[in-house]
């Protein structure tokens, strides 16, 4: 006659085994979102020099090397980080133009649409170049003189900002006249000829004429005839 069988004996999971559990998990995950939390941070350091260098020597100026001699990381750390040279450049540039919008969009955006918006810009974009922001000025001037003779994805990109740029300043003109706060025959050409009145002023910052501010205020004011109510 067989032994008869011991009874299953059911384990459940109590408070105690949950408990410990949860303690085996917690360091994993601490680990893996300081681990996070140390990349991005390093990130923002390489970034935050990559778009100074290159809005002194354009996007094509980045490089690995560079950037670890300048921020006292390692080559290899910064490679890991960004794999190859084509991502850093994006990212670099996103980063710039993330920066930018911060600091001259955004802010007149809380203006009425319009002249005061408008003005707005001009005057957000007038403080971010005298200020600078970027170490070589507008970060955009700069690599539009070192790429627009060279064609491919970073011309494209900062092409492309530059396009937005100006059809943003248009779009201001065109409801002011729209809503019969200025006179402007043709507010796509204005805004075409502002913008390059602004990167000659980038020029002149970085000479170091006097006045400059003034300057341009006086050719803004020039296409922001009031009309007659």
């Amino acid at each position: 006659m067989p032994a008869p069988r011991s009874p299953k004996v059911k384990h459940a999971r109590g408070p105690l085994t949950a408990s410990v559990a949860s303690s085996d998990q917690r360091p994993v995950d601490e680990t893996t979102d300081k681990r996070l939390l140390r990349g991005l941070r390093s990130r923002k350091l390489v970034l935050a020099r990559a778009v100074d260098i290159a809005s002194l020597e354009s996007l094509e100026g980045l490089s690995f090397g560079r950037l670890a001699t300048e921020t006292g990381m390692s080559k290899a750390g910064i490679q890991a980080l960004f794999e190859t040279k084509q991502t850093l450049q994006k990212d670099t540039f996103a980063y710039a133009l993330e920066m930018f919008r911060d600091f001259v969009v955004r802010p007149a955006e809380a203006k009425p649409q319009g002249v005061h918006r408008f003005r707005e810009l001009i005057d957000r974009w007038l403080q971010y170049a005298e200020r600078p922001l970027f170490a070589g000025g507008c970060f955009f001037a700069a690599n539009l003189t070192q790429l627009d003779s060279h064609p491919g994805p970073l011309r494209d990109l900062v092409a492309g900002a530059q396009r937005a740029w100006v059809a943003r300043l248009s779009a201001e003109l065109k409801h002011a006249v729209k809503q019969k706060d200025i006179v402007n025959p043709d507010p796509e050409l204005s805004a075409f000829q502002i913008e390059a009145v602004l990167r000659s002023a980038n020029t002149a910052f970085r000479l170091g004429e006097p006045i400059v501010t003034r300057k341009v205020w006086r050719v803004v004011d020039s296409f922001l005839i009031a009309a007659d109510k």
